[in-house]
């Protein structure tokens, strides 16, 4: 069988501020959960046409490894400064002809953002 789509699944000990913070700086909406015990473990969001999704793990104790999500930059960059990322690389058109930004989101995980060059 072929692979028809996929998403990223990020892990986190605090669910509700990364959804949260997906929520604000890109405009993610919840389109899925599921809760054990009262509380949210796992959610799914769309971004756009694409899909992520955040599960609870409570055993966490370090940030996250190499895990990227690439975004489209336009004005991702400062609405992800705003809702509480750490800039990376501010935005620069590289050689191959994007435009490029890297934030960290507030468990760590690096979001590359790019577009076309102007």
């Amino acid at each position: 069988m072929a692979v028809r789509s996929a998403f990223p699944i990020l892990s986190t000990r605090d669910l509700e501020r990364l959804e949260a913070f997906y929520g604000t700086a890109f405009g993610a909406e919840r389109t899925y959960a599921f809760a054990d015990e009262g509380r949210d473990v796992y959610v799914a969001l769309s971004l756009g046409d694409s899909a992520l999704g955040i599960g609870r793990d409570d055993s966490l104790d370090a940030a996250p490894g190499g895990a990227a999500l690439w975004l489209d930059v336009d004005d991702a960059y400062r609405r992800a400064l705003g809702a509480g990322a750490t800039s990376v690389a501010g935005p620069a058109v590289m050689p191959w002809g994007e435009r490029v930004a890297q934030v960290r989101d507030p468990d760590g995980f690096v979001v590359h953002l790019g577009s076309p060059a102007p």
